[in-house]
């Protein structure tokens, strides 16, 4: 029987969105829209009778919705977009996010809402939709203009700042508080677990994919990328993050496979099937009677979000050099909250933390946002025109006068060089020093299975944290001389650009040699000290430590080439397939 009731379920379902979608579609609607309006129509709310039996094999379709969109998502966000966003995408997710988060707080908290409810309205109005934004500019034709492509590296930076906070409010809600230690040790965390998995991910998986397309199969393509996707998404959830965080990281690292492209195509049906699922179901979810006892909110919300975007991302744009016209256009093209809304919403619920009235406040809202976009779009140049002609002249000279200085400060020739490099040295430490700290964070978390494992021959339990540890920095060598080879490139730079000739005179090269020396060993006496209280837990006593530093300097020094090697041909892995898939996107 509950096949069949299922079988019925999926037949109105789609039968009721299909009518209603073709509807919108004539009408020039997103047709996100007209599967949340199809979900309301047959919901349990609407008279004269429920049309869905099966509620919870529903909303389990809707969750295989979620990871779809958010996969597809990942396949639409790639490491090389994330390098060309400029300050302006940075700037202004950041401005938009910090004041919406604050706006939405404020609002529930005038309502004499709870925390919670305030807390998590905050974030639900902290990101904009792609796929509503994207639509709107493409059934506009203007995605190629200057100020779309400025929006969509402000996505780009939104979705993921949007799994940060869902990581974050995941913290909140299970501890009930937030303190900044909390805060900054969940971010740690999240950032660590995000630049190890992109790194491993990326050295492995497009190679894989790039096996199994030799045998020029769609099907095992397809079952192969699913298979990864949900295996993916289950590792993340076994490590206390949510499966929304798995789902866009396997897609960020499929990005840079050779087949993006025809994963795309071949994952577009069945995104299109289950995110269908997902929209109705939310529309299932609204209760008329609570839109109407929640008008007011919905329609102060709703006005916070378009002039609190508009602000937020105007301001970002503007502040980060681009004129007011194109800073305008930026901040109205991102008045809407759309799928990240939803997402947080129904997480609020899951967690038993919000009230039952916020999830279908926040969907009304999306919906009128949504709604509003293409208009928001072309009513950008015609505003930004009248308010050229309002704002008084002395005012307009010294905004004029701060976008020249702005391009004016920019390093320009050899100084524009010499930063990006900076960089360049600046992230590769970074990686790897991510690296080093995952192999420490993984010993510390096994450690009591490898020291049952090891009991067998090593029965003291300070020998084996000892020898845990001890694997740990061994593993990590190749990073850590990496790291160092690094540093020492940077501070040779840093010595050459600070100590000039007529300060030092004929001590010139000897005071170079001793910063270019000293920087690095500093770094790494700094680096062994944050190790040392990362894995506390494994960390043996001094004696054994001392034996360990000592086993490890004779390593390195008979195996010095080797570890540089071994990590050159990591290094070179890895920036040829994003060489590669940068060459196969063109």
């Amino acid at each position: 029987m509950h096949a069949i009731s299922f079988i019925q379920d999926l037949a109105v379902i789609m039968l009721v969105a299909g009518v209603v979608t073709i509807l919108f579609h004539r009408l020039r609607q997103p047709v996100v829209l007209g599967y949340i309006v199809a979900g309301f129509i047959i919901g349990p709310h609407t008279p004269p009778f429920g049309l869905i039996h099966d509620e919870d094999t529903i909303k389990t379709l809707a969750e295989l919705g979620v990871i779809f969109l958010m996969f597809c998502l990942g396949l639409e966000f790639s490491l090389r977009k994330l390098f060309k966003v400029g300050a302006t995408a940075f700037i202004a997710a950041f401005l938009e996010i910090v004041l919406m988060i604050w706006i939405g707080f404020e609002i529930g908290r005038w309502f004499g809402w709870n925390t919670m409810d305030s807390l998590f309205l905050g974030a639900i109005l902290a990101i904009s939709s792609t796929t509503i934004i994207v639509k709107a500019l493409n059934d506009l034709k203007m995605k190629n203009e200057r100020f779309a492509q400025l929006i969509f590296g402000v996505l780009i930076v939104e979705d993921i700042l949007g799994i940060g906070i869902i990581a974050l409010l995941s913290g909140i809600a299970v501890s009930g508080s937030v303190s900044s230690g909390e805060v900054f040790s969940t971010v740690g965390k999240l950032s660590l677990f995000m630049i190890v998995a992109l790194v491993i991910g990326i050295l492995l998986v497009p190679r894989l994919l790039a096996y199994v397309a030799k045998f020029e199969s769609n099907e095992m393509l397809l079952i192969t990328v699913l298979g990864l996707c949900f295996g993916f998404c289950l590792l993340v959830v076994k490590l206390e993050y949510s499966m929304v965080l798995g789902a866009f990281l396997i897609g960020a690292i499929m990005a840079e496979s050779r087949q993006l492209l025809k994963i795309e195509r071949l994952i577009e049906p069945v995104r299109d099937l289950f995110s269908a699922i997902f929209f109705v179901a939310i529309g299932l979810m609204i209760d008329p009677q609570v839109l109407i006892d929640y008008a007011w909110p919905i329609v102060v919300i709703t006005l916070a979000v378009v002039l609190g975007k508009m602000l937020s991302c105007g301001m970002g744009a503007f502040i980060a050099g681009n004129d007011g016209r194109t800073s305008l256009r930026v901040g109205m093209g991102l008045s809407q909250i759309g799928e990240f809304s939803f997402i947080i919403a129904a997480l609020g619920m899951t967690l038993q933390v919000t009230s039952d009235f916020l999830y279908p406040v926040a969907v009304a809202v999306s919906a009128i946002t949504t709604l509003l976009t293409p208009y928001l779009i072309r009513a950008a140049d015609p505003l930004s025109i009248r308010l050229g002609k309002v704002v008084p002249q002395r005012l307009s000279r010294v905004l004029s006068l701060y976008g020249e200085w702005l391009r004016n400060i920019q390093p320009q020739g050899e100084g524009a060089m010499l930063a990006a490099m900076i960089r360049r040295i600046l992230l590769q430490v970074g990686v790897n020093l991510a690296l080093v700290i995952a192999i420490f964070f993984s010993g510390g978390y096994f450690a009591v299975r490898i020291g049952t494992w090891l009991s067998e021959w090593i029965g003291d339990v300070g020998q084996q944290k000892a020898v845990i540890w001890g694997a740990a920095l061994l593993l990590s060598l190749p990073f850590l001389i990496a790291a160092y080879r690094k540093l020492k490139a940077l501070s040779m730079l840093l010595a050459e650009m600070g100590v000039k000739p007529e300060m030092a005179g004929r001590h010139t090269q000897r005071v170079r040699r001793v910063i270019a020396e000293v920087i690095p060993l500093l770094s790494l006496l700094v680096i062994f000290l944050l190790l040392s209280a990362l894995s506390a837990s494994i960390l043996p006593t001094n004696e054994l430590l001392l034996v360990i530093a000592v086993v490890a300097a004779v390593v390195v020094a008979l195996l010095w080439r080797w570890f540089v090697r071994v990590h050159t041909r990591m290094q070179i892995a890895l920036l040829e397939t994003l060489e590669n898939s940068r060459d196969h996107s063109h």
